[in-house]
């Protein structure tokens, strides 16, 4: 990992280089996915499904899942799965339900009302990775904050698992933990499709696949570059890029816990970003003589390393002050909080995805059993950008009703208004309705 020392000059020209390696997708690969999606858009199941042999090496007969299929998966799965499942669906439905929003009405003097209505999206689809990467938590993390924001029907797309046996045809089946996790989760329909090709069949819709309102869900980068080119046919949850993790630690911070979580990010791809903050040399050699000898036991061991080589580094700071304002600079996909009394920070801290707070918290907890959820705003985006969640799955509807007297109130500065902004119509409108010339306004 790089070593660095805080002086306003190097950790923040290393930030620039984290961000870069998020910049925008290449030209051959929007070209790619452009392809894609026309080809989808025009050709339906038949363009999903060549795609789905030429990426895949087959593709289903039939691409949806039936509901007998779903249960059987959950009934089949194994008992500790099937128990750490509820018990994360309860934790993740625990906390997202206290996200619920309700509308609202306002009645003021002559018969006027003003309000607001709050509505679950009519479809979402959520696409999630089925391959290397089959991760059963990501379906509860989607399909649970949607479910309790009403949503009415969700649709879920996953690339199927290929059977290659000699003599006989391709055999594709669904990931039977993100089958099992679809049952309880209270998915709806269920895909074997992946990649861009899956995307775009959510987004237009073919004789298989119903489009969909909004698309969530994470992939790999033809699945992102999808999302953002079909971003205004459909809504997207976000553009997330590779993980990160950043950790505050002071000098009695323990570092086999440091080394333990900066690795837990690092495994997940070579551009994963781990970070330590500290104040204390001692504290940093010790992590990093960690780190050594725990990686040598870990499967992902030459991935966690290219990471930390590329994309890690440990910042030596000259105070917690200093930790604080470079932590808000870089806004983390996750925080760690290695420190006396970290609710104090809390105040201070106004960039990050998810802040994970004492040495008994470690990120992975919100990855899979804490309730909070784990699809957050990556490559710097938390300065703006919000956890998915139950506001991710409404859309709000106002609503305004004027009697002929309030209207007759407010005519005139309506009228002086659409009048200063040239747009005649405007004022007609309101003029027709009393029977006045607009030349009189």
């Amino acid at each position: 990992m790089r070593w660095i020392y805080a002086d306003n000059r190097e950790e923040y020209d290393f930030l620039d280089e984290i961000k870069k390696r998020a910049m925008e997708t290449s030209h051959s690969t929007n070209e790619t996915v452009t392809r894609i999606i026309n080809e989808v858009r025009e050709k339906g199941d038949a363009a999903v499904r060549s795609f789905g042999l030429k990426h895949d090496r087959a593709s289903p007969e039939k691409f949806e899942v039936s509901k007998a299929e779903l249960k059987q998966a959950y009934d089949e799965a194994e008992e500790s799965l099937k128990k750490a499942l509820q018990h994360a669906k309860d934790n993740i439905t625990a906390y997202h339900i206290k996200q619920l929003q309700q509308g609202y009405e306002i009645k003021k003097d002559k018969g006027v009302i003003l309000g607001q209505i709050v509505r679950g999206l009519s479809r979402v689809g959520i696409y999630v990775p089925g391959g290397t990467a089959a991760y059963p938590s990501t379906v509860l993390m989607n399909a649970i904050p949607a479910r309790i924001a009403g949503v009415e029907e969700i649709i879920m797309a996953t690339p199927p698992a290929v059977e290659m046996k000699e003599g006989q045809k391709p055999v594709c089946k669904g990931n039977p933990d993100i089958l099992a996790a679809a049952y309880l989760a209270g998915v709806d329909r269920v895909f074997l499709a992946g990649g861009a090709q899956a995307v775009a069949a959510l987004a237009f819709g073919t004789e298989s696949i119903p489009s969909v309102d909004k698309i969530v869900g994470p992939g790999n980068i033809y699945v992102a570059a999808a999302k953002k080119l079909l971003f205004g046919q459909v809504d997207i949850d976000m553009i997330a890029g590779p993980s990160e993790i950043l950790i505050i630690a002071e000098e009695d911070a323990n570092p086999r816990y440091i080394a333990a979580d900066l690795m837990s990010q690092a495994e997940h791809d070579p551009m994963a970003s781990a970070i330590l903050l500290t104040t204390s040399e001692k504290t940093a050699k010790e992590t990093i003589q960690e780190i050594d000898l725990q990686k040598a036991k870990l499967n992902r061991k030459e991935i966690i390393e290219k990471s930390l080589a590329d994309f890690g580094a440990v910042i030596i700071c000259r105070s917690m002050e200093e930790m604080v304002t470079l932590a808000n600079a870089i806004a983390p996909e996750h925080l760690e909080l290695m420190v006396k009394d970290p609710l104090n920070y809390l105040p201070e801290l106004k960039n990050a995805g998810s802040v994970f707070c004492g040495s008994y918290t470690p990120e992975p907890l919100g990855d899979y059993l804490s309730g909070t959820n784990h699809v957050l705003p990556t490559s710097g985006t938390a300065r703006f950008a919000s956890p998915l969640g139950v506001d991710s799955f409404i859309k709000k509807m106002s609503y305004t009703l004027y009697t002929k007297e309030a209207l007759g109130d407010d005519r005139a500065d309506i009228l002086t208004l659409a009048n200063k902004e040239g747009l005649d119509a405007h004022a007609n409108s309101i003029a027709v309705r009393f029977e006045v010339k607009l030349e009189r306004f």
